[in-house]
């Protein structure tokens, strides 16, 4: 049996784009009897503290998934270690997380939407107010992650 994977979902604030997808590969793992473990944390401290936003945390109950209990935790130096994949939403979050750690020397920050046919980022439905675009589009990649993994762990 192979380890478990543990995956660190990263956006800026970590009140919309990451815990969606956390809670969204959570129960895609659940679904699929994986074994990986997920978490989320953001690039900035400015909302260290505060729930899921009420607009993400509704579209993801919509959909029958919960996210009861998150706060917002800030991406550490320690978190790079610990994790095997850390998946941000969107390039700018790659490059802040390159400079707080210097590079990525192991090579595991990716970004979400390029496991998928049609890379790209996520835009912050904080400012584009598309909650649902958003939920759509983390969907598709941590379905796509997860597959990915899969095969991987398969080889």
């Amino acid at each position: 049996m192979s380890r478990k994977k543990k995956i660190m979902f990263v956006c800026l604030g970590n009140i919309c784009r990451s815990p969606m997808a956390e809670f969204i590969f959570k129960s895609i793992v659940s679904e699929r009897g994986g074994n990986m473990e997920a978490a989320s944390s953001g690039t900035s401290d400015e909302e260290y503290g505060n729930p899921v936003y009420p607009p993400a945390a509704r579209i993801l109950a919509r959909h029958s998934v919960s996210c009861s209990g998150k706060r917002a935790t800030q991406f550490t130096r320690a978190d790079y270690g610990h994790y095997d994949l850390i998946v941000c939403m969107e390039s700018r979050n790659i490059r802040c997380l390159e400079r707080m750690l210097g590079g990525d020397p192991q090579r595991k920050i990716v970004r979400l939407l390029d496991f998928t046919d049609n890379p790209r980022d996520i835009a912050d439905p904080w400012y584009t107010r598309d909650f649902e675009k958003a939920y759509d589009e983390i969907r598709e990649g941590c379905t796509a992650l997860y597959d990915s993994l899969e095969r991987k762990d398969s080889t």
